[in-house]
């Protein structure tokens, strides 16, 4: 990992309660999809959720039935995420090395995270700890940059931020899940969820691209931000359109 990777990884700590309040959430489809890929429920599964950030994704598997394990790394994220789900367990640690037992897990789960792993590492080690039949889900959420102004904020964030980035649908570490003779799955779903201007600009902030910048450097970015937000929805409401890659490898039985 490069030391501006890293950065970007350990940004998420001072802009959790931002990361809760405003993040999406996930559709039921996404557990169905996961559900019939796995070819096998969520209920009564023992699942570990990595790089779990406040549980948000946590909270959805466990309401599935399932026995979750919260891991996570961020002491930030993971204060947040013990206050708001005070029953679930949460692990410090990283995907890289799990410390949990050999063929201990019926599901590895990553919801927003994977990219911040090393998949030569990772992908071992989620292997390691699930059962034969077992599966790791990996997926992503993002705005569908083929609506229009979702295309030009991404135009304006990448001139004013020099480490913006827009995840493109390409599974890291799918040279690694192929090598190692997976049965991988994907699905891609589309959703949409209503907010304000305001529950955008602070989902915006929860973003490692922002979460990395001064206050002195944000705040020029989110005020025009706000500016040509309102230009294009002056009644202070966005129906964000999402896009969900979700990937799943299995093991054998």
């Amino acid at each position: 990992m490069t030391d501006e990777l890293r950065a970007h990884a350990l940004s998420f700590g001072p802009v959790a309660a931002q990361y809760d309040a405003a993040r999406p959430s996930y559709p039921d489809a996404l557990f169905d999809e996961l559900e019939r890929l796995a070819g096998r429920t969520l209920r009564g599964a023992d699942v570990l959720d990595v790089g779990a950030g406040t549980g948000i994704a946590t909270r959805l598997l466990a309401g599935r039935g399932a026995r979750v394990v919260a891991v996570e790394p961020s002491d930030g994220m993971a204060a947040v995420l013990r206050e708001a789900s005070p029953g679930i367990p949460v692990v410090k640690a990283g995907g890289d090395e799990l410390p949990f037992h050999d063929a201990s897990v019926d599901f590895v789960s990553y919801a927003q995270a994977f990219h911040w792993t090393d998949p030569k590492r990772s992908i071992p080690e989620a292997l390691r700890v699930l059962r034969p039949g077992g599966t790791l889900a990996l997926w992503w959420n993002v705005k569908d940059r083929q609506t229009r102004w979702v295309k030009a904020q991404e135009e304006r964030l990448t001139v004013a931020l020099p480490s913006y980035h827009y995840y493109g649908g390409v599974i890291a570490g799918s040279e690694e899940l192929t090598a190692a003779g997976l049965e991988v799955g994907h699905v891609q779903l589309r959703w949409e969820r209503q907010v304000t201007v305001d529950s955008h600009l602070t989902d915006l902030t929860s973003r490692s691209y922002f979460a990395v910048l001064d206050e002195e450097r944000r705040a020029p970015v989110l005020a025009a931000e706000r500016a040509a937000l309102l230009a294009e929805f002056p009644d202070g409401l966005i129906a964000e359109p999402y896009t969900l890659d979700l990937f799943t490898a299995r093991r054998g039985r």
